[in-house]
């Protein structure tokens, strides 16, 4: 299945265990998260529609350093920005198997600051 030293098998096994409680709904969409080593990605998605429905990325931004906690902010600040131009106020969050710390945290405070409720 995965070794022990394959971070990333690990991730994607965390992953499976947590989409399989949570989905996003029309009503209620989901935050996924995606780091690379470069750049945050996340997208809000309605899981019944299997349609993404607003995206936003520190690649997109043009920022600085677009891999530190300030860019997961900034990505979290728009994402929830569009988020409220579709009139979308609640949603699930999907860390992705990422532990929840840093970049991840970063992105969720600041959606949640910005207005998302989760």
């Amino acid at each position: 299945m995965y070794t022990t030293f394959d971070r990333n098998a690990q991730r994607k096994h965390r992953h499976i265990r947590v989409r399989a409680k949570i989905s996003g709904t029309a009503s209620r969409p989901r935050i996924s998260v995606f780091r690379s080593n470069k750049f945050i990605y996340a997208a809000i998605i309605d899981d019944d529609a299997k349609k993404t429905l607003c995206s936003s990325s520190s690649d997109k931004l043009s920022l600085e350093n677009p891999s530190n906690c300030d860019a997961a902010t900034k990505v979290g600040e728009d994402l929830a920005k569009k988020a409220k131009d579709l009139k979308i106020k609640e949603v699930v969050f999907d860390r992705s198997g990422y532990l929840y710390h840093g970049q991840v945290k970063a992105l969720a405070e600041a959606c949640r600051k910005a207005g998302l409720v989760f």
